[in-house]
């Protein structure tokens, strides 16, 4: 057992998200979104170094040295298995432990709209998770993988930096590549992935224009393609991509997203008013034909509009979601204001000095 599975253990059995280790401080655990102290000594350099080196590989150590952060994962003997990120700072090393819990999650226990569980029987096309980091698009994206896995059969190869939740064959094949350890990086990958004859391909981060340029090029094909980016709602996430593209292109890739993509999820987690955990509130974009048209001319502006008429094909907004939460005394209106796209509808919540900041 490593020194530092006793703070995983313990991060875990709070129900905490994360484990923070920085030279300088004594250990955190982010817990319901905020950070809180362990009680415990400041930890200097070489207390952090030693930690990290119990577990970490030579490999792992190089590219440290080499780019002063990396990335891998973790399986700890008794707390389970996290994500990992390692770093220089200013100060000496830090690192940041993301929980992964044990089992892929079933897509219904994430309480999302039905429209994200009837886009996957669709088989084909582009499927995008969006929000903030620590917002659960991983866990999401585990979750339709694994009701791929369950419903279907045929292949699917995630590609992942770096593989978190592991899929166990049920009725599909499933092969899953780490970036640094199975490919040079995710374009690579997914240029590969689509020769390996698959059904489904999760992309782990859509973030340059090669990767989202194969990504839309396979979904074309036929081939069912998920990807997450880095975005606070569902048109944010249409503006991001068709603006990766230089100018001359952008047409054209309208035009390929308006045909390809199914549905946009774009999600936040948001804290519960009695302090117990957190709650998903995610925005659904699903492409109908009146979506398909305002993408492929470039009217992303009418999409907020087009997501509250689409209730009744399974659109909702984010604001509509936390409006809800509210009403239900699920979350405090101060929260739903803190994440709200439009302020406006949750200033009556806030006091005068914290709608003005």
């Amino acid at each position: 057992m490593n020194r530092i599975d006793a703070f995983l253990e313990l991060a875990v059995n709070q129900g905490g998200s994360d484990l923070h280790l920085l030279s300088g401080e004594a250990p955190r655990i982010r817990l319901h979104g905020d950070l809180q102290p362990v009680r415990f000594r400041e930890l200097s350099e070489h207390d952090v170094t030693e930690f990290l080196n119990e577990f970490m590989t030579p490999e792992q150590r190089a590219k440290l040295a080499a780019r002063s952060a990396v990335d891998f994962a973790y399986e700890s003997e008794t707390a389970g298995r996290f994500r990992v990120n390692v770093y220089k700072h200013s100060g000496g090393i830090g690192a940041a432990l993301r929980v992964v819990r044990g089992e892929v999650p079933r897509l219904e226990t994430l309480e999302l709209p039905a429209a994200v569980t009837q886009s996957l029987s669709i088989g084909k096309g582009l499927t995008l998770v969006t929000g903030p980091t620590g917002s659960g698009k991983s866990t999401t994206l585990a979750a339709m993988i694994d009701h791929i896995n369950r419903t279907r059969r045929g292949h699917v190869i995630t590609i992942e930096d770096p593989i978190e939740y592991v899929h166990e064959y049920q009725k599909c094949v499933v092969t899953q590549r780490e970036v640094g350890a199975h490919a040079t990086n995710f374009a690579e990958a997914l240029h590969s992935a689509v020769r390996e004859d698959p059904d489904a391909i999760l992309v782990g981060e859509m973030r340059d224009l090669e990767t989202i340029s194969l990504a839309l090029t396979a979904a074309e094909t036929g081939i069912q393609v998920f990807g997450t980016l880095h975005t606070n709602g569902a048109v944010r996430c249409v503006d991001r991509i068709v603006n990766v593209f230089p100018a001359r292109r952008q047409e054209q890739v309208r035009t390929m997203l308006a045909d390809s993509l199914r549905l946009v999820v774009a999600q936040q987690l948001v804290r519960k008013a009695d302090h117990t955990g957190r709650l998903v509130a995610a925005e659904v974009l699903v492409n109908t034909t009146a979506v398909s048209a305002m993408i492929r001319g470039g009217n992303t502006h009418k999409l907020a509009a087009a997501i509250l008429a689409g209730t009744r094909v399974g659109m909702q907004s984010l604001d509509s979601v936390l409006m809800d939460y509210v009403k239900r005394d699920l979350i405090t209106g101060e929260e739903a204001y803190e994440h709200a796209l439009d302020r406006g509808p949750f200033e009556r919540f806030v006091s005068g000095d914290a709608a003005a900041a």
